[in-house]
């Protein structure tokens, strides 16, 4: 589970794609879905696509990120690190996870890689220790340089002085895939079928996956009603933990048939006091499970049992994954549970 505030994207250049990604994006925009975030791909000069085909040297990819950063990449990298779980979901879903040879984790004395990875992904995955990157709660560049990488693909959950630091010291590309809304699941997804090859396996994945938002997309125009909600992945003595304007999460929330409560908060990631909640008294509560949290973990926040949602039995858990991991899997199966919860 990896979950930290988007830096603002700076405006980049109009997107390129080809014929097969524009008419995967029409469909997306045809469902009604939010827009793609930032990355997008060009090839480096004098290295056409057919010529970017796996073992041929020297290739490379230009991407622009989600944080609008141009980046130049070695086309189908063997050796990938993955520094954090929405994208490693990506890249099993497109066979990519020989590639991988290390992902993040946090120091043992914090939960090492369990605290990042849920015990179903580490089986489903084949992750183990051994694959170990250490993120936080400080980064370790020499765990990183010991992985020998050639690439590394990461979300927000890096530190920009981290980045920074892979790029200087170890002249590694690195590549920030942090979807703002579900469309940028797509578009991710097709960035990741560019630079490993694999185009085909990323179409299909994006076309499942238009699909499952065009579906919700039409669904959400026959609800009666629009219920408001809040979504809260964790909790604390200050109160609730939730996603704010121009995030995937409340994305999701929309595409999912709620209104959020905190959709107008100007930080992306807030945590609202109780007061906040109390007054915005939200019809349900979704609240995150997994990694050590239930239902009595959030018992313990701040007037939990004073919101009508709990007094009423509309307080459900979620697994955290499919609220906090921008993935395919949020748009697969964590939207699909969202709305039979709002909308039953």
């Amino acid at each position: 589970m990896s979950l930290t505030p988007k830096a603002a994207a700076p405006k980049v250049p109009v997107r390129t794609f080809s014929a097969a990604w524009v008419a995967v994006i029409a469909l997306v925009c045809a469902g009604g879905a939010a827009g793609a975030t930032a990355a997008y791909f060009t090839y480096a000069p004098g290295a056409a696509p057919a010529a970017c085909a796996p073992g041929s040297t020297p290739c490379f990819v230009n991407v622009t990120d989600d944080l609008g950063r141009a980046v130049t990449v070695p086309f189908d990298p063997a050796r990938v690190a993955v520094l954090s779980p929405n994208i490693m979901d990506a890249m099993f879903r497109l066979g990519l996870r020989s590639h991988v040879v290390g992902v993040d984790c946090y120091a043992p004395a914090f939960g090492g890689i369990s605290s990042d990875y849920s015990s179903d992904q580490i089986a489903l995955w084949n992750l183990s220790s051994a694959m170990c990157i250490q993120v936080g709660p400080t980064f370790s560049l020499e765990e990183l340089a010991n992985a020998t990488p050639s690439l590394v693909l990461a979300s927000t959950i890096i530190p920009a002085q981290a980045v920074s630091e892979i790029i200087a010291t170890l002249h590694i590309p690195v590549v920030i895939l942090q979807p703002s809304t579900l469309s940028g699941i797509l578009t991710d997804v097709g960035l990741l079928g560019e630079i490993f090859g694999v185009v085909p396996a990323a179409t299909a994945l994006t076309v499942q996956l238009a699909d499952e938002l065009a579906n919700a997309s039409s669904a959400l125009a026959q609800y009666p009603s629009i219920p408001t909600v809040l979504v809260t992945y964790s909790v604390d003595s200050n109160g609730y933990w939730t996603f704010g304007a121009g995030t995937f999460g409340t994305s999701l929330i929309v595409l999912g048939g709620g209104q959020s409560i905190s959709a107008n908060n100007s930080n992306p990631y807030p945590e609202l006091p109780p007061e906040t909640v109390l007054s915005a008294n939200p019809y349900w509560v979704i609240y995150g499970t997994g990694f050590g949290y239930n239902e009595s973990f959030y018992e313990s926040a701040p007037g939990w049992s004073s919101l009508s949602a709990v007094q009423n039995a509309r307080a459900v858990g979620l697994d955290s994954n499919y609220l906090t991991e921008p993935d395919p899997t949020m748009i697969l199966t964590g939207l699909p549970d969202l709305i039979a919860i709002l909308h039953p």
